[in-house]
């Protein structure tokens, strides 16, 4: 049985939000489909699944907070999945009106037991498989869990129920009271109006914009970035009148649609770069240098809202200019439009920011941990140059490479600048 866990979608990320599942318990996924969506503070992002199998349990609900790392859902393979039975003993409802997820409790490859019960184990570090259930069937009841735990007994009732009655659940909903935290003293766990009148009322919170949170969020991984990672920052201008010059000739024979920017040549010629000076293509794990087996490029994008995002356009490096312009452009439209992937968010090697539509001459940027290096780039501004003896204006800008001193030097940075440089020099052979 696979877990699908809530991801890391950064190194700032302690948890998030399940905002949607796209899938239903008993669904067929294969690996690399979106099955959920997880609200970050860098917004909403489609979450794929690494298994391909069939959707036995949904741990946790539309709307839950959990940590990272917390599973999310249970994916049987599809060598192992087998039909239910046809048919299932209903099971005794109790007075009172009841919730129910309708999960089944089935799970012919283990322990039976229903998600409720499955969530409360993996709180509290128990084994199911190590449980003798005391349900029908031998199915495993929370008190079971509670009992092998030592712990007390959850709110909630085996089989994800709650036993609460009309009146006192529309007291809980006019009081903003979640009846599932609360224990109920009537028959059989019954929760009374007095239990909810009882119960601890949520204190509202201050309201809190979207782009605040993210402003946040940003600022705390920048702090700690900018503390924990030994930075060295070293400052190359390129000549750009080859670039410009073979972006004009070319883009005369396209279509508006198909023409191409100078940015999409400078994230290219980053990512050749990298072939040459690997150790800037890596991460930093563990306390130790993890080479990539792959050059990803994440783009620094500005959202409209406020904020900033930086998703990965895999294998930066491979396949046509044109190819890459077309994924740049929806990698940027997708990342306004809040609906990036979550391999986009985890995948970048190296990141690409740029200021230069803004005008801004240079920019010095903190490293994304746990990448080991980070190309900022300036505007294009016409300078005075030096060619062939003569004082000349020429459009010159200014590239920074900020790196990660337990990585590399300051001479291997200079290099790779110096790389970088070249090919910017011949952009017809990008």
């Amino acid at each position: 049985m696979a877990e699908f866990v809530m991801p890391s979608l950064g190194a700032d990320m302690a948890a998030g939000t399940l905002a949607n599942w796209r899938v239903a318990l008993g669904d067929t996924v294969s690996r690399g489909d979106i099955i959920a969506e997880v609200e970050t503070e860098k917004g909403l992002i489609e979450v794929e699944v690494f298994e391909t199998g069939v959707v036995e349990a949904l741990l946790v609900a539309e709307g839950e907070k959990v940590p990272v790392g917390t599973v999310l859902a249970e994916i049987r393979a599809v060598s192992a999945a087998v039909s239910a039975p046809a048919s299932v003993p209903p099971s005794e409802s109790a007075p009172g009106d009841i919730i129910s997820s309708g999960a089944s409790d089935v799970d012919l490859d283990g322990p039976m037991a229903s998600p409720a019960v499955r969530r409360r184990a993996h709180e509290l570090g128990v084994f199911l498989g190590g449980v003798e259930g005391t349900g029908d069937h031998g199915r495993i009841t929370l008190d079971d869990v509670q009992h092998l735990a030592g712990a007390k007994a959850a709110p909630i009732a085996s089989g994800d129920r709650v036993r609460i009655s009309p009146y006192a659940r529309r007291i809980a909903t006019e009081r903003g009271v979640d009846v599932l935290r609360i224990g109920g003293t009537g028959p059989g766990g019954a929760i009374r109006a007095s239990d909810v009148l009882g119960a601890r009322v949520p204190e509202p919170r201050k309201s809190v914009s979207a782009a605040e949170r993210m402003q946040s969020a940003i600022a705390a991984a920048m702090t700690r970035a900018n503390d924990e990672i030994p930075h060295y920052y070293v400052e190359h201008s390129i000549d750009m009148g080859n670039a410009l010059a073979w972006l004009r000739e070319t883009n005369a024979s396209l279509s508006v649609a198909e023409r191409l920017v100078s940015g999409a040549v400078v994230l290219r010629a980053v990512a050749r770069a990298l072939r040459k000076h690997k150790k800037l293509n890596a991460t930093w794990q563990g306390g130790e240098v993890v080479p990539s087996d792959g050059i990803h490029v994440g783009l620094a994008v500005s959202l409209r809202g406020g904020g900033l995002v930086a998703p990965a356009l895999r294998s930066t490096d491979e396949g046509s200019l044109s190819d890459l312009m077309a994924r740049m452009t929806d990698l940027v439209s997708r990342a306004r439009a809040g609906a990036l992937r979550s391999s986009e968010m985890t995948s970048a090697t190296i990141t690409l920011t740029s200021l230069g539509e803004r005008g801004v001459e240079s920019v010095t940027p903190i490293i994304f941990p746990p990448q080991v290096a980070i190309v900022g780039c300036g505007a294009t501004l016409e300078r005075p140059w030096v060619v062939d003896g003569q004082v000349v204006p020429r459009p010159i800008m200014r590239v920074t490479l900020g790196a990660d001193h337990r990585v590399t030097n300051g001479h291997q940075g200079a290099r790779f600048l110096s790389a970088l440089d070249g090919l910017l020099q011949e952009p017809e052979k990008l």
